[in-house]
């Protein structure tokens, strides 16, 4: 296994400790800090007059992860 396939790996599972560890300190009683649910909430609500700004801005998102990550 070559060095950036690891340093790609460990990459990953910091930021997936990361969110985890975030999502933990959010869900403790009398925490300010929002949960990824409510975060996902704001900016799927989030509009520009009638335009859904929020909802497009995700639907590019998960556009671009498939296209870099699952086309290929």
């Amino acid at each position: 296994m070559s060095i950036s396939r690891l340093l790609a790996i460990a990459a990953f599972t910091l930021a997936a400790a990361l969110v985890a560890s975030v999502e933990w300190a959010a869900r403790r009683e009398g925490s300010r800090i929002p949960t990824l649910g409510d975060l996902c909430a704001g900016v799927m609500r989030y509009r520009v007059g009638r335009v859904p700004v929020g909802r497009v801005a995700v639907l590019g998102l998960w556009w671009w992860l498939g296209w870099h990550f699952f086309a290929r």
